[in-house]
């Protein structure tokens, strides 16, 4: 895979950083475009942003000058000034406006923001669950113009959940699910949540939270259905009951879900868990980001645990304990995912590699400087 030319709108936030973080090595894409609000732009990266992740701010993202978060135009795309490929992490405001302008201007965006998750010609999508979703593309009236187009990646509980659902979902049906979050700070961005309305505390509020978490996870286990002859596609929701309640707990990293499920068909203990542990629908595809076991279960009756378990499959993986039967519903579970790495930064990632793959970044005008050598 050669390399391609990326970009990063809202690059100074919290997400913005982590996308740097994930990107900085990454074999498939480099970073040559950074952007923000008019308070950053003009200045060194370094100067613009309070670097705040664990690990140092890489010396030649710290020189680049952040630029602003204006549309492009034609002539700085086609002589590779921005890049085709934009990762958003911009707040959903102002998504609502700039992410459909730089799709219409012929780019390829990869947003982490709620305002267009519903929209029903844009792909919700986590690449093991419902990759056959990207067919929504072709519906987008930038996709037919010039190639540009808009692809989002699910509220970061929405992800964790769905991962550990998708096997269950495919082998015995979902009738209805309830699930209570207890969810990090890092999830409120920077300052985030204040100090003494946090520590030693549990906010039983997320602005709306619960009304995302309950209606996406409708749409990524619904099914894509492709009306060949009108060049159109739909998603035809999962018909399932959810419901949801979301809290903010003194964790800094890591969303805790508890969730009781009930299926359509009859499943077994040993049948649950070898569901979860053979669930590997990327593996052939080799994917820079993607973990080989997306869900891990781990048999200890007091795991998972944010501090002991957030890094596994390298932030990427969901991890799901304390199985055991649910005398209101069937069954019951504990899951835990890293909510800004596969929660935000890491699945938009991922989702620009399976596109990559998929063979979807193909621009009306884009020049080979597009690529840049591995």
């Amino acid at each position: 895979m050669e390399r391609r030319k990326v970009g990063i709108l809202g690059a100074t936030g919290m997400v913005g950083q982590r996308f740097i973080q994930l990107l900085a090595n990454h074999p498939w894409f480099e970073i040559t475009w950074l952007a923000a609000s008019d308070r950053s732009a003009g200045k060194p990266y370094g100067e613009a942003t309070n670097w705040k992740l664990d690990t140092p701010l890489p010396a030649q993202i710290a020189k680049m000058i952040v630029q602003p978060n204006t549309v492009p135009t034609a002539e700085q795309l086609a002589s590779g000034e921005v890049p085709r490929i934009i990762f958003s992490s911009v707040d959903s405001p102002i998504a609502k406006e700039l992410e459909p302008a730089y799709a219409n201007a012929g780019c390829a965006v990869i947003s982490n923001s709620s305002a267009f998750r519903m929209a029903p010609d844009v792909p919700l999508v986590v690449p093991e669950v419902n990759s056959d979703h990207f067919g929504l593309l072709e519906t987008q009236v930038s996709r037919k113009q010039n190639g540009g187009f808009l692809v989002t990646n699910p509220n970061c509980c929405a992800i964790g959940l769905v991962l550990a659902l998708a096997p269950l979902e495919q082998k015995f049906g979902i009738e209805s699910l309830f699930v209570t979050t207890m969810q990090a700070v890092s999830g409120a961005g920077y300052p985030g949540v204040p100090s003494l309305d946090i520590l030693g505390n549990v906010v039983p509020f997320i602005k709306n939270e619960e009304e995302k978490l309950e209606e996406e996870v409708g749409k990524l286990l619904g099914a894509f259905k492709a009306d060949e002859t009108a060049g159109t596609g739909s998603i035809d929701l999962l018909d399932a009951k959810v419901s949801a309640h979301c809290n903010r707990v003194p964790v800094i990293d890591g969303h805790t879900e508890c969730v009781s499920i009930k299926l359509k068909t009859p499943a077994s203990y040993e049948q649950m868990v070898a569901a979860w542990r053979e669930f590997q629908p990327l593996r052939a595809h080799h994917l820079p980001s993607a973990p080989l076991h997306p869900v891990e279960y781990d048999e200890a009756e007091n795991r998972p645990q944010p501090r002991l378990d957030i890094a596994r499959g390298n932030g990427m993986a969901t991890t799901v304990g304390r199985l055991r039967p649910c005398s209101l519903l069937d069954w019951k579970f504990v899951l835990l995912s890293h909510n800004t790495v596969r929660g935000a930064a890491g699945a938009a990632i991922l989702n620009a590699e399976i596109l990559a793959v998929m063979g979807k970044f193909k621009f009306a005008g884009a020049r080979q400087e597009a690529l840049v050598n591995a």
